[in-house]
């Protein structure tokens, strides 16, 4: 293998597994030191740059980054980076004073925002402060999108919601809710020099199935349903409640049902648990409220007594595999399943729908009636509209969607500067050692196995009956500082001098997880087999040195490495040193503006 280029700036990046792993980027090991040091503020503007919404996400994240945190390669459980961008976000002070200033003289350019999702929110937090005219278009009287209308508030509290939105609607966004736009056309003829699309997915999906139409007036589809509980247009709900689906919408269809007077609450789904597309602990969560779960149903019938719904009928099946491989659900042969209910909630799945936006404009969409866009600057074929979040590649989540808005506002600042839309701004980096003596590290390298600690929650009988009552109680100051202590600062580098190796050996020795091996090179499979712990994941580097003075190589599987630094610390000549790698993502400002 040739020498790895760590000046490239995805090579430690990636072994940054949680902030490679964030839609985002997040730079989550530096914003956890900062919580332990108390430097609430400072954490929090860390993620506001990058996520835009961490009081938001730290309540509602899907969090990528856990699955992804080097901890679990010696404990089950991840870090809690989510509850610790929470943390920031709870503990910090006034951090008005720190946001960006907008320039009273403008540089000409008027920008019309479709939606006032995080994704077109992002997109005018970029754009304000380098001098844009921004124009939202809502058709809701409020703004948030699906944070707003799909979120329960005992999830994610107002004032929580309230304040980050506007930290941005503040900075001098033209905003015109209650107003739908139903022509794309006539938005173009407007003449704006950009058009960003932000609109979601806002079609639910319902089940059509015999007896829907007698029905369908205790049929709702979830999340109509869901934006409908939270305008305070309904406030009751059946005693008796069946929630189809298995996703992070039914699970939020499910409790708050249940605060709403639903007092048989019951989820079924197709497949088994292991296929439910819910996060864990929205399962959890659930689960901890009394709901019932049922899986591997298949509904059949809307079941009517008196010409009104009395319950559904559902057909039990069982996982099977073709020759193929293919997954099928088959049925077990059991007798039909009748599960009484009053009302059904459908949370089957979201559709984008783009019935104002013309087919002439030159806008393309694919098969699936998505927009056909340079997934790397989101423009559409219509070079002056872009898309970003739902509306751009289907149903995701919420920190997807502010990555897409950072690209897009990219995107839309260069092709307003009349630059190349593909010449993009490289990332900002910086590698810096993190020695204060000759074996010392100013940041702390403990790999002791520590216990993931429990976020407080708020008493059940109490949340229960008060739709508003947020339930997570979120971590104390001593806890958060606990659970900051289990980060093993991936973002600080074993970085390796070749000149220096004495090869002794005494790196390989010290190695807790025997991810150093010093041997003959060869082709990448074969070294990845030769390593003392083999390197199987291709989806990870080996860091592979130059020719030492032995005609060997320092190969390092950086799959397993837990930068704990004993490699450094044992290392006689100092060809190993800790260096933090502060990586951050390219925005707008960061463009040229010739």
């Amino acid at each position: 293998m040739k020498p790895t280029d760590i000046k490239n700036p995805d090579y430690f990046h990636k072994v940054v597994d949680c902030q490679w792993a964030c839609p985002a980027h997040t730079p989550v090991p530096e914003y956890i030191r900062l919580i332990a040091e108390k430097r609430y503020s400072d954490a929090y503007m860390i993620n506001w740059h990058s996520n835009v919404f961490p009081g938001i996400l730290g309540r509602t994240c899907d969090r990528p980054c856990e699955p992804a945190c080097r901890r679990g390669r010696v404990e089950e459980e991840p870090v809690a980076i989510c509850r610790l961008k929470r943390v920031a976000a709870d503990y910090k002070s006034d951090i008005k004073d720190r946001l960006p200033s907008v320039p009273e003289k403008k540089n000409g350019k008027h920008i019309a925002l479709v939606g006032a999702g995080p994704a077109s929110l992002t997109v005018a937090r970029d754009l304000l402060p380098l001098g844009y005219e921004i124009t939202l278009f809502e058709k809701d009287h409020l703004s948030g999108g699906a944070m707003r209308t799909q979120i329960p508030r005992f999830r994610l509290p107002s004032e929580v919601l309230e304040e980050e939105l506007h930290y941005i609607l503040d900075m001098g966004i033209n905003c015109r809710f209650g107003e739908e736009i139903t022509s794309m056309k006539a938005l173009l003829d407007e003449g704006f020099d950009a058009i960003f699309v932000g609109t979601g997915a806002p079609l639910g999906k319902t089940l059509k199935l015999p007896g829907f139409e007698e029905a369908k007036s205790n049929i709702h589809t979830g999340i109509e349903w869901l934006a409908n509980v939270a305008f305070e247009h309904i406030s009751s709900i059946g005693k008796k409640v069946i929630v189809l689906g298995g996703g992070n919408t039914a699970m939020d269809c499910c409790r708050t049902s249940k605060r709403l007077g639903g007092e048989q609450v019951t989820v079924t789904v197709r497949s088994g648990f292991d296929e439910m597309k819910a996060s864990p602990w929205e399962i959890e969560d659930a689960i901890n409220e009394d709901i019932p779960i049922v899986n591997f149903h298949v509904p059949k019938r809307y079941i009517l007594e008196n010409g009104r719904l009395s319950g559904m009928e559902f057909e039990k099946v069982k996982k099977e595999y073709d020759s193929d491989g293919r997954r099928l659900l088959t049925p077990t042969g059991e007798d039909p399943v009748i599960i009484p209910c009053d009302d059904v909630l459908c949370a089957i799945g979201q559709e984008n729908s783009f019935p104002w936006i013309e087919k002439d404009l030159g806008i393309e969409f694919d098969q699936w009636e998505l927009p056909i866009l340079n997934k790397s600057t989101f423009q559409s074929t219509n070079e002056r509209v872009f898309f970003g979040g739902d509306s751009a590649l289907g149903p995701d989540n919420i920190i997807t969607a502010v990555a897409h808005g950072h690209d897009a506002a990219l995107s839309i600042h260069l092709t307003c500067q009349n630059k190349d839309i593909n010449d993009r701004p490289s990332p900002i980096t910086n590698l810096s050692s993190q020695k204060m003596g000759i074996h010392q590290w100013s940041y702390d390298n403990d790999i002791s196995n520590n216990v993931r600690y429990a976020v407080p929650h708020a008493q059940k009988e109490k949340t229960l009956n008060d739709l508003n009552l947020e339930v997570e109680l979120g971590f104390d100051e001593q806890l958060a500082f606990n659970e900051t202590m289990r980060c093993l600062n991936c973002d600080v580098q074993t970085v390796f001098t070749d000149k220096l190796c004495i090869e002794c050996d005494a790196c390989v020795d010290i190695c807790p997880t025997d991810c150093i091996t010093f041997t003959n090179n060869s082709d990448e499979q074969s070294l990845r087999g030769n390593l003392l712990a083999p390197a199987p994941n291709q989806d990870q580097d080996i860091y592979v040195s130059d020719c030492l003075e032995t005609g060997r190589i320092m190969a390092k599987n950086e799959d397993l490495c837990l930068h704990c630094g004993l490699c450094a610390e044992r290392c006689p000549t100092s060809a190993w040193d800790m260096q933090k790698y502060l990586f951050n993502t390219a925005k707008a400002e960061h463009a040229c503006q010739n």
